[in-house]
């Protein structure tokens, strides 16, 4: 029997032209591809920020697609910080 690798938790914020692109759609897409757990969301200053949950290879897979983005977009900047709280299963889209 194989032991799954510990989930880690991180918030990754998104900033530069990351809203109106199509961004957040892209991102669950991304996340579920890499069996990610967590949820996306638009922030009122222009950002966007997502709770990421998963194994550390998925998540830097996961980060290194976010630091390019969909098409028409630009990512100017990207902080991650480790998150206390791990998300429910399955990837979600909030709303504002």
């Amino acid at each position: 029997m194989s032991v799954k690798p510990e989930a880690r938790t991180i918030r990754v914020t998104i900033r530069g032209r990351v809203q109106g692109v199509g961004y957040r759609f892209w991102t669950r897409i991304q996340a579920e591809r890499c069996g990610i757990a967590g949820h996306v969301r638009n922030l009122p200053d222009g950002a966007v920020e997502a709770v990421f949950s998963g194994s550390d290879s998925a998540l830097a897979s996961l980060v290194e697609a976010c630091r390019k983005g969909p098409p028409g977009a630009r990512v100017d900047d990207l902080v991650i910080v480790e998150h206390a709280s791990r998300p429910k299963p399955g990837f979600s889209i909030l709303s504002e």
